[in-house]
């Protein structure tokens, strides 16, 4: 059953520039991590924006889990989808520990249900001991991490990343792939990844969409198998 859904979604910035999504469409079962390539400027970011609600879609429908988002009498705000990101540049809190930083979306959750999710977080990204620690004291792959706990504990429905490998060296790329891999599969989260990094998606997603400039989903890797082509 689809869990998470976009429907001939098009998108234009301004009236006469055309459009940078063209009926653009994408289905993803839960626990499923999808990954979105393409060349810059294909609208790939712009495509995350959209399901953040970040954008507004000049048409189209996008649901998840039953709930419409996006129709032509809806629009649900960003805060009210229960979307998570990560962003190229992890966008931690440089004045708050790891603790505070993962802490810093459960203000709607009872402290004691805060702390259990911590410890939870802490567990699954292996930084039990980095709790005390501000960004700043911390290795690109381990920020990375903390923003992987930040983004996943308020139990998203959706999990959207942007790039989230670009500022990192090829060695420590290659073994963060793998612990993200191991961190979505645990979560059972339902994810879509945005690269330009072919190896980023072959290791880390289940099946690959590629954008073409026009802004359509094509089926051009053998290897893939996409439900998203139309």
């Amino acid at each position: 059953m689809t869990y998470f859904e976009l429907s001939d979604i098009s998108f234009r910035f301004a009236e006469g520039k055309g459009d940078v999504l063209h009926n653009f469409s994408m289905r993803l079962n839960k626990g499923e991590v999808v990954g979105v390539l393409g060349q810059s400027g294909g609208g790939k970011s712009t495509l995350l924006r959209i399901i953040a609600g970040l954008e507004v879609p000049n048409s189209g429908n996008i649901s998840i889990n039953g709930r419409t988002l996006v129709d032509r009498k809806q629009f649900v705000l960003p805060e009210k989808r229960g979307i998570g990101m990560i962003f190229q540049d992890y966008a931690l809190f440089p004045h708050l520990t790891v603790a505070q930083n993962i802490l810093f979306g459960l203000h709607r959750l009872s402290r004691k249900e805060r702390l259990q999710r911590l410890e939870e977080m802490l567990e699954l990204i292996q930084l039990q001991d980095f709790r005390k620690r501000f960004p700043h004291e911390l290795s690109g792959g381990q920020q990375q991490r903390v923003a992987f706990a930040r983004s996943l504990a308020p139990e998203p429905e959706l999990l959207l990343m942007d790039e989230p490998f670009s500022s990192l060296d090829a060695d420590l790329k290659h073994s963060i792939r793998e612990e993200l891999k191991r961190m979505l599969r645990t979560a059972n989260m339902t994810c879509i990844l945005v690269t330009h990094d072919k190896e980023d998606a072959a290791v880390i997603c289940d099946r690959v969409v590629h954008i073409a400039n026009i802004g359509h989903a094509l089926n051009i890797n053998p290897k893939f198998v996409s439900n998203s082509t139309r």
